[in-house]
């Protein structure tokens, strides 16, 4: 029973009973008695069920007009919905509504003038918005997103009215943008130019309590370069091109087999060289050995999901399985820094076999001396071997002296 309803009840309960009394009757007491026993039994068998502002409800859709939509709340009376509510539809993928449609909604009037219950489906709307959201994370689906927006962080998209984020770091191979010098300016320029491009995407993160939505590329194409990666195995070697290069290493993009002469770079997957794997000697940075398009091979050294290692110098001869035909652990040998840090100076015998002379050996012969008050960058002297593991590739050197006190070292 609506409060209308409960409201016109009473009052024709108390008319009846004022009429008992003005007629003044000898059982008028007994009379009123019985009024108010009926009365008493009725409503209480009959009492309104009366929504709270802001109460989540239930009901089924019993009118469609142009301006409102109502609503069958059973015994908390008729619900209505006005105005761009109706017309813009209900749910995650807002369906238009129709009679016997069930429905959530908030209500925003207990009772308005016309004695209805007033209604909104916004908010449930975006509760059944995040809850669809939900059931999309759990099952992976992918979906089609146009790119609203970008920051230097990522891309903003809608799913379900809601605004989402996409990293940078869930964009795929084709998308990512790889800038030569990082500059993040550049990297800005490159997201906004997907904005209004639609991309496919799975939602990885939604948590409706933060507002907090995240969607991916990367995960929408997983199984389908799981796929293709399991056309590869460790130790295969792949023919590609250089697709970025960055402080870490190089990243090279090549395809597989059953998409061998495709044209179509979203065919193509991409592996890291890293800044180890480069070659067999020391690199500083990747970017004086490896540009972006350059054409090179490399050996598959692990694959880990859909992430692929490789390496460039699997592919080279180890110098430093001829090492110990050429030095062994006592020799006096000359050696160039190649940088000096808080371990100590790192120094090259030859173009490709490199020792480490760690600071202490410094410390003890020179205390109270920098590392870099002895000896310098890109200067030649003389050392000593201590220790040699080539299967390492290490080597333990000791400072000895300069070049010019070869002879007198040597004695």
């Amino acid at each position: 029973m609506s409060k209308k309803i409960y409201k016109e009840l009473v009052l024709k309960f108390n008319e009846k009973k004022e009429k008992v009394i003005l007629e003044d009757k000898e059982d008028s007491k007994e009379a009123v008695a019985e009024v108010d026993n009926k009365m008493e039994k009725l409503l209480k068998d009959n009492l309104p069920v009366i929504p709270e502002e802001g109460t989540k409800v239930k009901g089924k859709v019993l009118e469609i007009d142009t301006h409102s939509l109502f609503v069958d709340l059973e015994d908390m009376g008729v619900g209505i919905i006005y105005g761009k509510e109706v017309k813009d539809g209900f749910g995650g993928n807002r369906k238009k509504l129709k009679i016997g449609d069930e429905i959530t909604a908030s209500v925003v009037d207990e009772e308005n003038e016309d004695g209805y219950v007033e209604l909104s489906v916004r908010e449930a709307i975006r509760d059944e918005a995040w809850k669809d959201l939900e059931k999309k994370k759990e099952t992976g689906e992918v979906i089609t997103v146009k790119v609203l927006d970008a920051n230097k962080g990522g891309l903003m998209a809608e799913v379900n009215n809601i605004t989402g984020f996409m990293p940078v770091s869930q964009l795929t191979a084709e998308h990512y943008p790889r800038v030569e010098d990082g500059d993040k300016n550049k990297i800005f320029e490159i997201l906004k130019s997907y904005v209004n491009n639609e991309m496919k995407v799975c939602v990885i993160d939604a948590i409706q309590e933060e507002d907090k939505l995240i969607v991916s590329e990367k995960e929408a194409y997983k199984e389908e370069e799981k796929k293709n990666i399991a056309e590869f195995k460790v130790g295969d070697v792949v023919e590609g091109e250089v697709s970025g290069v960055v402080d870490f290493g190089a990243f090279i993009k090549f395809l597989p087999p059953s998409l061998k002469g495709s044209k179509d770079d979203a065919d193509k997957l991409e592996g890291l060289v890293h800044i180890s794997q480069l070659d067999w000697k020391l690199i500083d940075n990747p970017r004086d050995v490896v540009a972006i398009g350059d054409k090179v091979k490399a050996k598959i050294i692990s694959i880990d999901d859909t992430r692929v290692s490789l390496s460039v110098r699997e592919l080279k001869a180890d110098p430093w399985s001829q090492a110990a035909k050429k030095y062994k652990t006592g020799d006096i040998v000359e050696g160039t820094v190649n940088k000096l840090n808080h371990f100590g100076a790192f120094v090259y015998l030859d173009e490709d076999i490199h020792g480490l002379s760690h600071i202490s050996e410094f410390i003890s012969k020179y205390p109270g001396k920098n590392i870099d008050e002895v000896v310098q960058a890109n200067e030649k002297y003389l050392w000593k071997i201590m220790s040699m593991d080539p299967n390492k590739h290490r080597m333990g050197l000791k400072f000895m002296g300069e070049l010019k006190d070869k002879d007198k070292i040597l004695k």
